[in-house]
């Protein structure tokens, strides 16, 4: 198991800081290179800027609780979320791929 945790790409945790301006105010966002790829590909899908993409999810979360506690953290569980439903479902993927076996075993 930490093999595959261990041999990731490093370009995929290196953290990147990008500035945007949301509703009028100028900000900044740290992510890791990982989340950035998965933003990209979800703006994208929805025909849209990265930058269109967050300010249209900024508002829409505001318009929901009122306020936007933690963007950043709301934004890797967002990429999260996407990642679990664009997976291939489990039959399949068990039919793809070669058993590991645990250490244990």
């Amino acid at each position: 198991m930490c093999h595959l945790f261990a041999h990731q790409p490093q370009r995929d945790y290196e953290s990147q800081t990008r500035s945007l301006r949301i509703g009028g105010h100028c900000t900044s966002i740290r992510l890791e290179m990982a989340f950035w790829d998965t933003l990209d590909e979800i703006a994208a899908k929805e025909n849209m800027s990265v930058g269109k993409f967050l300010t249209t999810l900024y508002t829409e979360v505001l318009d929901h609780h009122g306020e936007v506690n933690n963007f950043a953290s709301l934004l890797r569980c967002s990429c999260l979320i996407y990642r679990s439903r664009s997976m291939v479902p489990l039959q399949e993927f068990k039919a793809t791929v070669a058993p590991i076996l645990d250490a244990a075993e």
